[in-house]
């Protein structure tokens, strides 16, 4: 199905005006930006059989939550193994501060946390019986500024700042929601394939719209049944809100895939979290 999934991109005719991502960088070395990734260049095979499991092993996964997380933690527990091979092997592409995001769990609500915005700004009291927090006034541009530099020394390896995440991830809901008219599940699982490449360490500020349109497009694959018009529609949009080139974009849609290890059938702890956001905010 995955494979069929690619494929049908592939088809799709580039038309109209084309665009250059920001930066100049070619699709080629936006690949390369995607830590781990191997594509087969120059005539070199590469499997990913130990990301594919067998279709039946996916159907407990709508039983209860319980079980989901059992299956995810023994795929994560299997995945911390390969990585651990894969830091070991001969790739020069591997970024050394890119290990952190390769083991660590996703967490759905950490990029959303509504602490991150009070910073050193917060000051909590405790009296006895009762504590109260207190968030001074502070200019929006100062606590930009705070928010992202504690966001850095927490998350070093993480290239882009958490107001640009923030800002991509508006962006991609923007197009979704109301320009496409997905519903809030299908927005959800976009925004959980984005943030698990951003904790991952994988996005810079070459290729992170290009990251940000495929995890639409695969969202909305794996969330709905589209027809090829349908498809090629999306990509428009996509190619038009973050300004890149629609032959980048399809292009790169394989190497997020990879990425995310074929993982694209997601769990409902993963995904309610944002689900609930989308809803109050909505």
């Amino acid at each position: 199905m995955l494979a069929d999934l690619c494929l049908f991109s592939l088809d799709v005719k580039a038309e109209g005006r084309q665009r250059h991502p920001s930066g100049g960088v070619s699709a080629k070395e936006m690949v390369i930006g995607l830590e781990g990734v191997e594509l087969g260049a120059d005539g070199k095979t590469v499997s990913y059989t130990q990301f594919l499991y067998p279709t039946n092993v996916l159907g407990g996964r709508r039983n209860t939550i319980d079980s989901t997380s059992s299956f995810s933690q023994s795929r994560n527990a299997s995945h911390r193994s390969l990585s651990l091979g894969r830091a070991n092997s001969n790739q020069s592409s591997l970024d050394t501060g890119n290990e952190f995001g390769d083991f660590r769990e996703y967490d759905p609500n950490l990029l959303d946390d509504p602490q991150w915005p009070c910073g050193k700004h917060k000051r909590v009291l405790i009296f006895p019986s009762y504590m109260t927090t207190v968030i001074e006034y502070v200019k929006p541009f100062d606590l930009k500024k705070d928010m992202n530099e504690t966001f850095k020394e927490k998350f070093p390896y993480i290239r882009l700042t958490l107001s640009k995440i923030r800002s991509l991830k508006r962006d991609m809901r923007k197009l979704a929601q109301d320009e496409c008219r997905y519903e809030e599940p299908t927005v959800a699982m976009a925004f959980v394939y984005f943030e698990k490449l951003v904790l991952q360490g994988k996005l810079n500020k070459q290729n992170r719209k290009l990251c940000a349109g495929a995890c639409v497009l695969l969202a909305a694959k794996i969330g709905g049944d589209l027809k090829k018009h349908e498809v090629k529609l999306l990509i428009d949009k996509l190619e038009e809100r973050f300004r890149v080139n629609r032959r980048e974009l399809i292009a790169f849609e394989f190497p997020v895939l990879v990425a995310l290890e074929f993982n694209l059938h997601l769990p409902d702890h993963e995904i309610m979290p944002h689900y609930r956001r989308l809803l109050q905010t909505s």
